[in-house]
């Protein structure tokens, strides 16, 4: 009976078997699914509303980015508030600290230059450092690795580091001579720090012989086209700079624009929606893994090394979504960057920002190919709420799925080859597609006793879905039936070519 139903799917499996495609992120690849995504808007325009008005923002803008597209945008309120100058996508306002990721991505591609190298030490770059006096003896050296991931040892250095933007590269090295003072030792644990960006810039300057803005002006922004990106504020025009506030005896006031400095690698980006959008573009482009063509300005394969959970450092057991639901999350800091993965397996990748006057985050969902990012000139907005809440509302509207790793061949081929197996389990040994430990933890009588099983169950056969992949080596795929459906899952071992190492067979309703 097996091998009856099986027998045609099999031919017809075998005979429409397609060459894996990759997938390239463009814009509206799916038209239902950005439909979906486009219902939301009224409620995000709301939600971003109602926040900004709650929590006295002077001006704020927003927007949604899908497949590589900004697709979405809202202006509120003012970005001088004296002269009402509305805010809009436009608009450019200070994002703080999310511009230590670019400084990291500069990083990276001097590595990628071969111009250092993560795991040396900061002191083969910076001579000043090299005489550093750690809390021990036996401590290991700040690494250009450490400064990167919040790991060097200095202390949380928010407040302080917050009103050092104007500092010059002099007085940065003079605080080296000088000597530092470290809460942990290198490598020894997470805390943020301001001195470690600020560092990295000038690094960045010592090995490339520009300064860290022009470098990364030259190397990222102007390739993405990112023409209304700048780092001193008096360069902005005026008519498209926000300005700073602080709510204070229920009014907004003025804070003092600081000038850039050796300390805006860490926070002193001035940028608006639509420049900032191509950026999480970038990001999102980097997804999936892929042989096509390399056309950004920094390699795909150092974005993901950016994105990865370099640094894990909290466990919130007692966190909820904005709705109320526990749901916990651990998160982790990567290369200039900020990860979190969710009580639902969703990945979360992106950065806050906040200085006096202003406050900004922004978060991309690289399995879903959607991002959401928000600036406000408010001193330390909480911009990442409204965005959480936004990534939430579209999440629950439009039930939209993770987009979808491309089988690999031999996916497919092994697929096929189980097809014939199942069949008829006679044929298993002699059909060289299980690795050696396969029968010595399977047994050929109970596979064909509990196949025969789930087939009695299921019925008569109706269809074989396609292989749905887990990664390139493991995958599972539908045999859909009258009454039930099987899943079949297997892995495949490390040798070339791979083999069956693991096989379960499993009744779905």
């Amino acid at each position: 009976m097996i091998k009856k139903n099986l027998l045609w799917l099999l031919l017809l499996s075998c005979g429409s078997t397609a060459i894996a495609q990759t997938y390239k992120p463009a814009a509206f690849t799916d038209p239902d699914r950005l439909k979906k995504i486009e219902a939301t808007y009224p409620i995000i325009d709301q939600i971003y509303k109602k926040y900004a008005e709650d929590n006295h923002w002077p001006g704020a803008a927003y927007g949604i980015i899908v497949d590589g597209k900004l697709v979405h945008t809202g202006g509120l309120g003012y970005t001088d508030v004296p002269n009402k100058i509305p805010a809009t996508s436009k608009s450019d306002f200070r994002i703080a600290s999310m511009t230590k990721s670019l400084t990291a991505m500069a990083i990276l591609k001097l590595r990628d230059e071969g111009k250092l190298k993560l795991d040396d030490p900061a002191y083969l770059y910076i001579p000043e450092m090299k005489n550093t006096k750690y809390l021990t003896k036996d401590a290991t050296p700040v690494t250009v690795r450490n400064l990167l991931t919040h790991s060097a040892g200095y202390p949380e250095d928010n407040p302080w580091g917050d009103r050092q933007l104007a500092v010059s590269d002099d007085e940065l090295v003079a605080l080296y001579k000088k000597g530092v003072s470290f809460s942990n030792n290198p490598g020894q644990g997470y805390e943020y720090s301001n001195l470690g960006f600020a560092t990295l810039g000038y690094i960045i300057k010592k090995v490339s012989g520009k300064t860290y803005e022009n470098y990364i002006t030259d190397n990222i922004l102007k390739p993405l086209g990112m023409t209304h990106t700048y780092w001193e504020y008096t360069k902005v025009p005026k008519e498209q700079l926000a300005l700073g506030y602080r709510w204070l005896d229920d009014k907004w006031v003025e804070q003092p624009l600081l000038h850039d400095g050796a300390y805006g690698a860490m926070g002193g980006l001035i940028t608006n929606i639509e420049d900032f959008s191509i950026y999480m573009s970038l990001h999102l482009d980097a997804w999936p893994p892929r042989d096509d063509a390399e056309t950004g300005p920094v390699k795909r394969s150092s974005i993901r090394e950016m994105q990865y959970p370099w640094d894990v450092n909290y466990l919130t057991a007692n966190a909820k979504t904005t709705t109320g639901r526990p749901c916990p999350n651990v998160s982790a800091y990567a290369y200039g960057l900020r990860w979190a993965k969710d009580c639902d397996n969703r990945v979360y990748i992106g950065h806050t920002g906040g200085l006096p006057g202003f406050g900004s985050q922004w978060n991309i969902m690289p399995d879903y190919g959607i991002g959401v990012v928000s600036f406000a000139n408010l001193t330390y907005a909480r911009a990442g709420y409204p965005n959480t809440q936004v990534l939430d509302t579209i999440m629950a509207l439009t039930n939209i799925k993770p987009r979808q790793l491309p089988a690999s061949l031999i996916l497919e081929q092994r697929k096929n080859d189980l097809l014939k197996v199942i069949a008829d389990w006679t044929t298993a040994k002699a059909s060289g597609i299980f690795a050696d430990n396969f029968f010595m933890d399977y047994f050929p009588d109970k596979l064909k006793t509990a196949t025969a099983e789930a087939f009695a169950k299921a019925g008569k056969t109706l269809s074989v879905g396609d292989v749905v992949p887990e990664n390139q080596l493991r995958g599972y795929f539908i045999i859909k039936g009258e009454k039930a459906n099987i899943k079949v899952s297997f892995t495949l071992t490390p040798e070339n070519p791979p083999l069956v190492q693991e096989y379960h067979l499993d009744v779905m309703p």
